[in-house]
């Protein structure tokens, strides 16, 4: 393999911080926000319907920016990383792998990741992009920016329907990792072991399959 490209939330980021602050910003306990994340996961819904549920009606984009305005928008620090995930990308890049950083995320977003300096030759998110999975516009950009052909690159992520068949479906190879919410329900799915080249249980195991 000559690039892996990696998904962030929930393979990369927690997303714990991300969910309570909604919870707090919709002045609802924080409990109920995450089970509500769970429910929706395990129908194959959109995450964000769980705030759908709570506030029938909501526009997200518009309490997006009112929460930005009052100063209690999106924020990441180096406590949002998984522990695996600096030391996995800078062993990738000393392997002479090519580390590329990709997800469904805000341009914001992609600025607080790129303040963390992580050992990644590309950091950059869909909005930035102007395309998000898992439209295969955004795979079609993964494998311009690639540098390699799409049987020599690995996307991971840990959500089938964003993930790992749109990944496949653009001919690069999936690696399904199981954390979070959407990785773990769907783990052991028929489908998901099917379709993904690899099921990994932490982001280590890539240093085993750059030569396979």
């Amino acid at each position: 393999m000559e690039t892996i490209v990696f998904d962030i939330g929930e393979t990369l980021t927690r997303d714990d911080r991300y969910w309570a602050s909604w919870a707090d910003w919709l002045d609802v306990p924080r409990h109920t926000v995450s089970a509500l994340v769970g429910a929706v996961v395990t129908q194959g819904r959109d995450n964000a319907d769980a705030l759908r549920i709570l506030r029938p009606g909501i526009d997200i984009a518009a309490e997006y920016r009112a929460r930005e305005a009052a100063g209690r928008g999106e924020h990441l620090d180096e406590t949002d990383l998984y522990p695996d995930v600096r030391p996995t990308l800078a062993g990738l890049r000393r392997l002479g792998v090519r580390v590329i950083v990709a997800g469904n995320q805000s341009e914001k977003a992609g600025a607080l990741l790129r303040a963390l300096d992580l050992p990644a030759d590309l950091v950059v998110t869909s909005a930035e992009w102007g395309v998000a999975k898992p439209e295969e516009a955004f795979f079609q950009q993964v494998l311009q920016e690639s540098g390699a052909a799409a049987q020599e690159t690995v996307y991971v992520g840990d959500h089938p329907a964003n993930d790992v068949f749109p990944a496949k479906s653009a001919g690069l190879r999936p690696a399904h990792l199981r954390r979070g919410p959407w990785g773990n329900w769907w783990a052991d799915d028929p489908d998901v072991r099917t379709m993904a080249d690899w099921s990994i249980n932490s982001l280590t195991e890539l240093t085993g399959i750059i030569n396979e």
